[in-house]
């Protein structure tokens, strides 16, 4: 059996790198082999999904300095069909990748806004007077890095080695504690395999909307879970964009859905929303920045 395997590209991302380490860690466990498909954005490899192309996807949803990733949010909101089976938690380190010879030669940088944001004090501290052009990538730019020597992008070193470029300056990142969220997505409920070989998972993930914007109508749900003893460990608004103060709510909740006292959570959470998806039940793996190998799953 070898699955498709969908993720933001071109070869190189952060994406890809995770998604190297899930298949990895896919053959090791389970021997399911797996071709990699890159894809020009985040939205398009979960649409590819959705639609079949591919038998899974990875995606980064969160960012340990710039927080979430807006359209992977957004994306699984609208596409109903798509189940959460994995997170896998990434070390980023970006580098300066370019052919000028000095910093001082670069007008122009290149990179994810992401990537960019992450490095904006770096940035601003020796390259103050560049040009900063947001791509859908981290990688998109480096094809033209050769051409023009003026021109530098931040990726990963990984990414240096594939397009065989030199790397200008390395752990450009403001904050050394740099980590990226993933999630492995299926359409539907994947086979027990695509999952950490445990029979609990640690973490639900769901979104809701709100009947009316009325105060008080966001603590009913948060109640729920307090008074049940079940922690959230991340809570974000995003815009339903039917109209201007109107929300959506994401949750990542320390529990497994299939619980019972997550059943009852939920069962109850019901009454107070309008819209509740359940954007899937998994567990966490911590993947090593010396080795580049997946660490036991959380559970």
């Amino acid at each position: 059996m070898t699955l498709l395997i969908a993720h933001l590209g071109p070869p190189g991302t952060y994406a890809e790198q995770a998604a190297v380490f899930y298949v990895n860690w896919l053959s090791k466990s389970t021997g399911i082999e797996a071709i990699l498909c890159p894809y020009p954005s985040i939205s398009q490899s979960l649409h590819a999904l959705a639609n079949n192309q591919a038998q899974l996807a990875v995606v980064p949803v969160e960012n340990s300095i710039e927080g979430s990733v807006s359209t992977t949010l957004d994306t699984l909101w609208q596409l109903d069909s798509l189940r959460i089976q994995l997170a896998l938690v990434l070390p980023i380190a970006h580098t300066l990748i370019s052919c000028a010879t000095s910093l001082d030669r670069i007008q122009t940088v290149y990179s994810h806004p992401q990537a960019l944001a992450q490095c904006q004090g770096w940035l601003e501290r020796f390259l103050p007077t560049v040009q900063i052009i947001p791509s859908n990538s981290t990688t998109e730019a480096l094809q033209r890095l050769e051409q023009d020597i003026t021109t530098a992008a931040i990726a990963s070193s990984r990414a240096a080695q594939l397009y065989n470029l030199p790397i200008l300056a390395s752990n450009i990142n403001d904050y050394p504690e740099n980590f990226t969220r993933f999630w492995v997505v299926s359409q539907g409920e994947a086979e027990a395999g695509y999952q950490a070989p445990t029979r609990t998972t640690s973490h639900t993930s769901l979104a809701f909307s709100m009947p009316a914007n009325t105060p008080g109508a966001l603590v009913k749900p948060l109640q729920i879970f307090a008074q049940l003893g079940i922690n959230l460990s991340r809570i974000e608004s995003r815009p339903t964009k039917r109209s201007l103060g109107e929300y959506l709510f994401f949750m990542d909740l320390e529990a497994d859905a299939k619980e019972a006292q997550m059943q009852s959570a939920l069962a109850e959470l019901t009454i107070h929303t309008e819209i509740l998806k359940i954007l899937g039940a998994y567990n966490v793996l911590q993947i090593s920045a010396v080795t580049s190998e997946v660490i036991t799953p959380n559970s």
